[in-house]
């Protein structure tokens, strides 16, 4: 696709976000919107191998999203993608829906793990990408973390093993917004410099603007090519809530839904924007 149909797609998503956490009543709107122009790149940027009419075809690239709670963007990534009908994502969190507030696989197509107990998705993804070698396909696995999931340990147990298996067939994107639900990621919890963090922990590492659609289409192409023995790592620097002035860079909407009066500012603030 050409870059501003990807970025009109991006824009149309962000509404979507707001709209179904409006109707919900509950949600994760901060996250959400700071993940979609990756997801956007992923799912609509020729980068990940899939089929919405085969969503388990053997031959599809993996993509887990390690920070479940931002499950308004992938729900809306997917059904863009034509998984499920747009219509169904204003029944998120609602009673017998299929758009739990974390992903759950068993119920949606193209969920290909339940997750939102932060630092599993990375080992998940780490024994899938392993599982695949031992099968001798080309399949890569994606997956986007939190940086406040990086406080997790488990994160550098999973890192730790990746490197040492050489899994050239895992990328791994650092949604690096700087905020999680009590503050910002350095004062809850320093934990240094991720892009030197991953390197250090035997990682090729990458940096890049989170919202840039183009440049981050071109760099995982490029990595899904890359057998130079080593799992990378792309930190991107992103903006929590962001296309919606009230949400940029606020902790506070981080897992908070906007009122009626609030969405309808976010969406007249996308709708320019989108222009």
């Amino acid at each position: 696709m050409e870059s501003l149909e990807l970025k009109a797609i991006a824009n149309e998503m962000r509404k979507d976000i707001i709209r179904m956490l409006e109707a919900a009543g509950s949600g994760h709107p901060g996250g959400s919107l700071s993940c979609i122009d990756m997801l956007t790149s992923l799912y609509f940027g020729g980068v990940l191998r899939h089929d919405p009419a085969d969503p388990k075809r053997a031959d599809r690239d993996y993509f887990i999203l390690s920070k479940g709670h931002a499950a308004p963007a992938l729900y809306a990534t997917l059904a863009h993608a034509g998984y499920f009908p747009v219509e169904e994502l204003m029944t998120l969190r609602k009673l017998g829906t299929r758009l739990q507030g974390h992903p759950d696989s068993s119920l949606v197509p193209g969920v290909e793990v339940g997750t939102g107990s932060l630092g599993q998705g990375l080992s998940i993804s780490a024994g899938l990408a392993a599982g695949i070698r031992l099968r001798g396909t080309d399949q890569v696995v994606f997956t986007i973390l939190g940086d406040g999931e990086c406080q997790e340990g488990q994160i550098w147990e999973a890192a730790t093993f990746a490197a040492h298996q050489k899994l050239d067939n895992l990328v791994a994107i650092v949604d690096g917004n700087g905020l999680q639900i009590d503050g910002a990621t350095t004062d809850v919890c320093q934990v240094g410099d991720l892009g030197d963090k991953f390197a250090a922990f035997g990682w090729d590492v990458h940096r890049i603007d989170g919202h840039d659609i183009d440049a981050m289409t071109d760099l995982f192409n490029a990595l899904k090519a890359d057998r130079g023995g080593k799992p990378h790592a792309v930190v991107a620097n992103t903006v929590k809530g962001k296309g919606v002035s009230f949400m940029e860079n606020q902790a506070g909407w981080h897992g908070k839904a906007p009122d009626a009066a609030q969405a309808a500012q976010a969406l007249a603030e996308l709708e320019e924007g989108g222009r």
